[in-house]
Formats: structure tokens, C-alpha cells, sequence
């Protein structure tokens, strides 16, 4: 790939395997485009198409991002081509049908070509980087009829500039209308450096649109500027009809939220224009979509220049996570909005990446946030394809130590200059375990497996390596060898008092332990006995180290937090005589915090079932419900339509926080999710037999919630599980696709148990619908 940056860069695994069709075609560039953050170009070709021809097909892709047109028509409805990959090693190509868009004669084929994430700002303010993957965009495509080619790209192709004078990821859009037309007066070149070995199909269904959303509201600030409420942050960008003289100017700003005097404020955006400028041309209605950017935001504010109107305005949300599988509902209406909420993050964050957040200088595929995520998403929405594009992404920008990169695609890497070992963190870094053993559990394909041990395996040793045995003490500078992020974002509570938090040496070993256990288990799954031994082993080392290490005689752990006692108990590193007393320490950590969540990105998961291992379901509903800052419903109470990045993005008050990290559309949080399906609703695939082949159902019974209801679409066919409270008696309802079979499971606490009319303690069922009932004890 042409780069002003080395074009071989360290990295651990093999490029991507070349296709399996050559290419004739050759990436080329436009002579017109002059450079990154300037005026968009286009590369054309006229050509003969014979009448008679029965499908014609187009394999496109494009160093940037590409929207194509033959004779004027759009090709394709994906949003953001040719996606979002590991550039260096990996570069996506679209392949679609066009026969319908050709006529017999003389036809014409546009490729527009942007910036995109290739070569628009990638990361924050202080330290942008620019031509990120490379400072030449191009395109390479091949058209065929009939199994014959029919045209490729090469250098006899012209080149013309586009209406679209600036565009970027983070910046936006400006589109002047006055300027469409223009010729294809410049010629083109091949780009000599391009590696056709990375080119593959397209690993996704793409980026699509969802429903337009009309603005709920509309009204007008102190400078006379319209500000629209769409009612929904989402990811996405405005449709726009406007009306008005040649020349005047519409701008378009973003935001997610209203401050406390109701004033429009993005401030949280940082140093993201996140804007869009349409130049009208005048003589009729217009309508304008941006082609090559998206934003987060609920508000639009719209800023006229001269003489013109907005006829119609409506959000349009884009999503990769297009096939809803998941539905759950409750008694409880600020549940219901929040399993709402965690549904719109994910489309919101479900562009090509998995990414933290759609609207800041940043929007990047942190690891961290998809490995904690990665089971609700599952439930939620169909995630097997998108994840496993993922974990190649995640694979290609793995370090030759065996270090995971904090994000994927990684635009550190080869820019260390600037981002100096942006890998490595424990918590972060086993999405490379997390996520394949979640898909392999979801959707019973064993192949995720084979593909990513070998990755699992060097992320383990790196590990281990950072303090040469089972107990890991990461260093604390930013950058450094074994850095962690430990619980990010973990309460501390009052600075007059504050709370204990954990320790990165004891989140780094607890999570070795984690990983560790993992690969033995997709070692043992995949016939690899010798990896399976030797992490097994690993895994009881860490095991040992860490009850010596981190916890005390008397069973308190020494960080005495909640994320130390959740992860720990839920991953079974309490020995059985401390647990006990480890459970009453972990009680007290909660009561310190005023029965409140006390726990970050990494502990949050494992808050709620912890105290459901141990027993603790009035607590842990507790805990659950409750509606003050920090927790969950806190954030829905405040007016959230998405989940927040932190517990107290806005303060009681209505004050905003630190703008400089506070994202209003950041999923992590939503993965409370996966304890509503596995353990409130109360059904889970079992990885003895995964793919939803046999169902575990043990549900928990939280009266407050009744009714429950949840459903999701397995790949074994639809998993349906609900309840209802009635005094102490409950009805529980189950149906489980054909094919499988599920396995009752209830606590000790539920009594005079009946399954289908029978007498039962557990039970096997099988497919079919069962109506189960039981009773409370006192």
C-alpha cells in the first residue's frame, strides 16, 4: 500500500491469504486528488456494453472509501465502502450484481473516492494522525458479464474532482451543489506499491440504514439557529431537503446532549468538527445525505447563510448489527429503556468496528470494551460475521511479543513516534480469548477456535512474561511494557472519603487466570492436548499465586473492592475455606458504597452474577434497582437513550462532566444484558453443546421485575424463556427450538417444583414448549 510510512510493519501472524480469483484489474489513483483533508475526487470510464448479456457483476474496493455510480445510478445501498480493516494486511472488496443498471451501448462508471479512515484524522487532539494506512486513495475494480470482463481498472482511466470539498471520519462533510458537474479532465495512475495479496471479499453484510427518524421537536436558540431533537442518540447523519438561492450555505452541527439550561453542547466531541456544509445550487429542491462520513448525536443544529429553508430534516441511523435476535422486557419500565438503550449502542457502535463511541475524536475498536460486551451482543443482535472480522483485525495488529493492541484496526501502529506501545493491557488484550470462546459458546462453530488459538496462545505467554510467573505487576506509565488499564473507570467514590479500588496486579493476574483457563479449554476443543495441558497447568499456578498473593488469612482480599471479590469469586479463586468470608467482605464492600455499583469496564460483568454464586439475589437486585448515581437506571431517570461511558456523565443536577471524556453512546456498561437473558429470563447455551444445541434455564426470580420475557433467535432456532409472580407461586414458560434440548436448573430457595403437570426437582426437556411452576420459600 503506498504510504509515506514504512509499508512493513512489525506484526505477528501471516498477511491475509490472497483470494481466490486474481485480479487483472490495477489500483489506481486520480491524478486530480492533491491530498489529504482537500477537495474529493473521482476516477470514470465510458464503455461499450453489448445487448443480449445475461448478469453482469462488479468487484469493487478502494484505498479510502468509494461510492460507485454506473450510467448515474448508485451501485449498491452499503454505507462507508469498502469498510474498516486492518489496512496493511487486510482490505475489504464488495462484489454486486449490476445487471440491471447497464443498457446496450455507451455506459459509464464513476468511482468517488474521500478520505475516509485511511487517510482522515485517526485519535484524539494533541496527537492526530494523518494518511494514517497511507496518503494515496485509489480504487481497483473489475466488471464482468457473463463470466467475461467486460472492463478493469487501469491507467487510461480519467480523474475529475468531486462537489465534496472536505471530508473526514471526524471532521464531516462540506458538499457544494455549485459544483457538481465537474469534468473528468485529469488522468490516472497504477499505484505501484499496492498489495493485491490483501484484498478479500467482504467479511460482513455491510453498513446499512436503518428507519428514518423524525425530529420529535424543533426550536430555536439565543442566535436564532434551529436545533432539532430527534428523540434517540444514535450513529448516523441527517437527511436533509432544502430550498433556497444558488450560493447559500447550510451548516449542520451534532450533539448528543442539552446542557442544564437547555442549550445545545457537544463539547464532549473534543476536536471533531463532527460538522456537515451544503452549498446550495439553487433552482428547486434539493436533498443531501453526506456520503462518506457518519456522526453520534441526538440534536442537530442548523446554522442558514443566506437565502435559504429546511423543507425536511430526519436522522438516519447506519448499523452494522442489522439482524435483531434478541428482545427482553420486564415489569420494570427503566429496565425495559435500558435493555433499549444497550440495543441502540450497539447499532450506534456497530459500524464495520465494534468501537467505544461514534461521536468524539476517537471512535476506535477498543478491545477492552468488545471483550466485556461480547456476550450480550451475541443475544442482541447477529454478531458471529462482525466479530470474527473483528478478531482478524484484532489478529493482523497483534505485536511479534505476542502483545494485543489496545484497539482494531490499530492506527498506532507504525506511528509510535506519536503512541508509544499502545498494546499489551490485561483486560483489554483477552478479547483475543473472551471473544472466540463467546462466539464458539453462541453459535457452535469450532472453527473461530482453530483460527484464533495460535494468537490466544502468544497473548498468554506475553503475559506471563511481563513479570516472568503467575502474579503480574504491570508498570504504571502509560505506554510501557505491560501497562494496564486495570477497572477503568472504576467508582472511587468521594475524595473525602474515598472507596478502595483494585490493583492492576491483581485485575492483571485475575485476568491471566481468566485467559489462561480459556485456551486450555479451546486447546481441549480443538485437539491441541499439549496447549491444553501446559494452560491448564498455567491456569493453577495463577490460581495458587494469586490466594497467596492477594488474599489474606481471614479471606478479605487485599484491594477489599468489589471488582477484586466479583471477579475472584466469579472465577472461582477463592478457596472454599475463604469463601465464606470472602462473601461476607464482598457484602461490605457494597454496603460501603451505599449498596451502589462499585466496579468498572472490567467489573461490572461480573458484579451481578458474583452475588448470585454466593447467593445474594436480593442484593444483587438491589443493586440492580436502585436509581442513584452510580447505576444503572440512574442513567435512564437522566433522559438516556444510549448508554453512557461513565456513572455520572450528567449529575443529578443536570450539570455535564468533564467534557473531555464523556461519551453518551459507549455500549461497555449495556453488558448488564447478558444477566437479564441468562440469569433474570434464565437461559444459556452450554459449551459442552454449543450453538444453543442443549439450553441451560436457571432462572432468577426478582418479584419487582415480574413479568419477565425474553427471546432469542439461536442459530438452533428461536430460545423463548418467561415468568411471572403471583404471591410465591411462579409460572415459568420455556420453549426450545427443534433439535435441541434444555436442562431445568433451580436453586434450593424454589420449592414443589412441576413440569408440565409433573413432579420435578430438575428435569430434562426437551424441544417444545413446557410450562413449569414453583414456589417461593419464605
Amino acid at each position: 500500500m503506498a504510504a509515506k510510512h514504512s509499508t512493513h510493519p512489525a506484526r505477528a501472524h501471516p498477511p491475509a491469504p490472497k483470494t481466490a480469483v486474481p485480479w487483472t484489474a490495477k489500483m489506481i489513483r486520480p491524478l486530480a486528488d492533491m491530498g489529504v483533508g482537500t477537495q474529493a475526487s473521482f476516477l470514470r470510464k465510458d464503455f461499450q456494453f453489448a445487448a443480449g448479456s445475461k448478469v453482469a457483476t462488479l468487484r469493487v474496493s478502494a484505498l479510502g472509501l468509494y461510492r460507485c455510480f454506473i450510467n448515474g445510478t448508485r451501485v449498491g445501498d452499503d454505507q462507508l465502502t469498502p469498510g474498516w480493516t486492518s489496512y496493511y494486511d487486510r482490505l475489504s472488496y464488495q462484489t454486486y450484481d449490476v445487471t440491471g443498471q447497464l443498457k446496450p451501448g455507451d455506459n459509464r462508471i464513476d468511482i468517488w473516492l474521500a478520505d475516509g479512515w485511511m487517510r482522515s484524522q485517526m485519535m484524539w487532539g494533541k496527537n492526530p494522525i494523518f494518511s494514517t494506512w497511507g496518503d494515496q486513495i485509489g480504487a481497483i475494480a473489475e466488471l464482468s458479464a457473463d463470466g467475461s470482463m467486460l472492463l478493469a481498472t487501469e491507467a487510461l482511466w480519467k480523474s475529475g474532482l468531486l462537489p465534496i470539498i472536505k471530508s473526514g471520519i471526524y471532521f464531516g462533510e462540506i458538499y457544494d451543489a455549485t459544483q457538481e458537474g465537474l469534468p473528468a479532465d485529469k488522468g490516472t495512475e497504477e499505484v505501484k506499491s499496492f498489495n493485491y495479496g490483501t484484498l478479500i471479499p467482504h467479511e460482513i453484510n455491510g453498513v446499512k440504514e436503518l428507519a428514518a427518524l423524525p425530529a420529535a421537536r424543533e426550536f430555536k436558540d439565543d442566535q436564532g439557529r434551529t436545533i432539532y431533537d430527534f428523540g434517540q442518540n444514535s450513529g448516523g447523519y441527517v437527511a436533509l431537503t432544502l430550498a433556497g438561492e444558488r450560493g447559500a450555505r447550510v451548516t449542520v452541527e451534532h450533539a448528543e446532549i442539552l446542557n442544564q439550561h437547555g442549550q445545545f453542547d457537544n463539547a464532549n466531541y473534543r476536536t471533531a468538527p463532527a460538522r456537515l456544509e451544503y452549498v446550495l445550487k439553487g433552482g428547486g429542491g434539493e436533498a443531501y445525505k453526506p456520503y462518506f462520513t457518519f456522526f453520534g448525536f441526538r440534536y442537530a443544529r442548523v446554522t442558514i447563510e443566506g437565502k435559504a429553508s429546511v423543507k425536511s430534516i430526519s436522522s438516519i441511523p447506519i448499523t452494522s448489527a442489522i439482524k435483531s435476535t434478541g428482545t427482553l422486557t420486564t415489569g420494570n419500565t427503566l429496565v425495559n429503556r435500558l435493555v433499549e438503550n444497550t440495543i441502540w449502542s450497539q447499532r450506534g457502535n456497530f459500524i464495520e468496528v465494534p468501537t467505544d463511541c461514534p461521536q468524539r475524536d476517537e471512535r476506535l475498536g477498543w478491545t477492552g470494551d468488545a471483550q466485556v460486551f461480547a456476550p450480550t451482543a451475541c443475544y442482541l443482535a447477529e454478531s458471529k460475521a462482525f466479530l470474527t472480522k473483528y478478531l482478524r483485525d484484532v489478529m493482523a495488529d497483534q505485536r511479534p511479543g505476542g502483545e494485543i493492541p489496545h484497539v482494531a484496526p490499530d492506527p498506532t501502529r507504525n506511528h509510535e513516534d506519536k503512541y508509544p506501545g499502545f498494546y499489551g493491557s490485561t483486560g483489554w488484550g483477552d478479547a483475543i480469548t473472551v471473544i472466540p470462546w463467546t462466539l464458539y459458546t453462541h453459535y457452535g462453530d469450532r472453527s473461530i477456535l482453530d483460527e484464533t488459538l495460535p494468537a490466544m496462545i502468544k497473548w498468554s505467554d506475553f503475559v506471563w512474561s511481563i513479570s516472568d510467573g503467575p502474579v503480574v505487576r504491570p508498570p504504571r506509565g502509560w505506554g510501557k511494557r505491560g501497562f494496564t488499564f486495570g477497572d477503568w473507570l472504576q467508582p472511587g467514590g468521594p475524595t473525602e472519603k474515598p472507596l478502595p479500588t483494585i490493583g492492576d496486579s491483581a485485575a492483571a493476574t485475575i485476568f491471566l487466570y481468566i485467559s489462561a483457563r480459556i485456551v486450555a479449554k479451546v486447546a481441549g476443543v480443538t485437539g491441541d492436548a499439549s496447549t491444553a495441558k501446559r494452560m491448564t497447568e498455567r491456569a493453577e499456578a495463577v490460581r495458587k499465586a494469586f490466594q497467596h498473593e492477594f488474599i489474606t488469612p481471614s479471606g478479605r482480599l487485599v484491594y477489599d473492592d468489589q471488582t477484586s471479590y466479583a471477579l475472584a469469586i466469579l472465577h472461582d479463586l477463592i478457596p472454599a475455606d475463604k469463601l465464606s468470608a470472602a462473601s461476607a467482605y464482598f457484602k461490605e464492600a457494597i454496603d460501603r458504597s451505599g449498596g451502589k455499583i462499585g466496579t468498572g469496564f472490567i467489573g461490572t460483568p461480573a458484579l451481578l452474577p458474583a452475588l448470585l454464586k454466593i447467593g445474594e439475589v436480593e442484593l444483587a437486585a438491589k443493586v440492580f434497582l436502585q436509581e442513584e448515581v452510580p447505576g444503572w437506571l440512574y442513567q435512564v431517570k437522566m433522559g438516556a437513550t444510549t448508554i453512557w461511558e461513565r456513572w455520572d456523565a450528567i449529575r443529578a443536577d443536570g450539570s455535564v462532566f468533564d467534557p473531555a471524556m464523556n461519551s453518551y453512546n459507549h455500549y461497555a456498561y449495556g453488558a448488564v444484558c447478558q444477566w437479564l437473558f441468562e440469569a433474570v429470563a434464565g437461559f444459556r447455551p452450554d459449551p459442552e453443546k454449543p450453538g444453543f444445541k442443549h439450553i441451560v434455564f436457571e432462572p432468577t426470580i426478582i418479584s419487582a421485575l415480574s413479568p419477565v420475557s425474553a427471546r432469542h433467535q439461536s442459530v438452533a432456532g428461536p430460545v423463548v424463556a418467561g415468568w411471572t409472580v403471583s404471591g410465591d407461586k411462579v409460572q415459568y414458560t420455556v420453549e426450545i427450538p427443534e433439535g435441541a434440548t434444555g436442562t431445568l436448573k433451580l436453586a434450593s430457595r424454589y420449592a414443589d417444583v412441576r413440569v408440565d403437570g409433573k413432579a420435578a426437582g430438575g428435569a430434562t426437556l426437551a424441544a417444545g414448549k413446557h410450562e413449569i411452576t414453583f414456589r417461593l420459600k419464605a
